[in-house]
């Protein structure tokens, strides 16, 4: 069985209404990132930085997965397939996707300040005041600017061993995630889908410059009758 590994970012769930963080002007819903999204601004204004990844659970929770991530489903019929992402919803698992790696965290879940490895699922407001059993505050189970990225080392021996990579709604331009793709072997097929690409087409690399919800559907076709035929 052929292996398939899906890399995703925000633009394929901004197609279901979650508002990628990031606006034009570098700000996130109006706030430095460094106010909400790195242990700095964590150390500095706690009630801040709850409120922030609070807003963002309450939206995801009324957002649905969309026809680009029933689509990645559709490929676990003929393929082995295992997506990384670097979103921190959890729309691939809500459409069925059965092997998920989340590099940035989950929206959903909440950790130990004190011990990064005590997540618990978690879909109310974080508040403070909110300790694990250890006393310690509860804080949102993602990766801030300037902490490691734990999950790189797994997602990089599954990209490892793909016959086929698929790259979906994200720029490349976010390290250490842009450089996943450099760990595919020589002659694994790579698609790219984006309706504004940034990258040029080479022998085994594909664009498809469409958004998700219509090329995602639209190669997982072309991939499915390929491998029956």
């Amino acid at each position: 069985m052929k292996k398939i590994l899906v890399l995703t970012g925000a633009g394929i769930s901004a197609e279901s209404g979650i508002k990628t963080f990031r606006d034009a002007d570098g700000l996130w819903e109006g706030h430095d990132v460094m106010e909400v999204a790195s242990p700095l601004g964590w150390e500095k204004n706690k009630e801040l930085v709850l409120d922030f990844y609070n807003q963002r659970r309450k939206q995801l929770l009324q957002v649905k997965p969309n026809a680009a991530h029933h689509a990645l489903t559709t490929l676990e019929d003929v393929f082995d397939v295992q997506i990384v992402t670097q979103n921190i919803d959890d729309l691939h698992e809500r459409a069925g996707s059965s092997k998920v790696t989340h590099l940035h965290g989950e929206l959903l879940k909440a950790r130990s300040s004190f011990d990064e490895n005590l997540v618990m699922d978690w879909r109310k407001d974080i508040k403070v005041g909110d300790f694990c059993e250890h006393n310690f505050q509860l804080r949102p189970h993602v990766v801030w600017f300037g902490e490691a990225v734990p999950m790189f080392q797994k997602a990089a021996e599954i990209v490892e061993t793909a016959d086929i990579v698929i790259v979906i709604g994200t720029s490349m331009q976010v390290y250490p995630a842009a450089g996943l793709v450099d760990f595919a072997p020589k002659d694994a097929r790579i698609y790219f889908i984006d309706p504004n690409p940034n990258i040029s087409e080479s022998e085994n690399l594909e664009i498809i410059r469409k958004t998700a919800v219509v090329g995602v559907p639209e190669l997982t076709e072309r991939l499915l009758e390929e491998e029956i035929r």
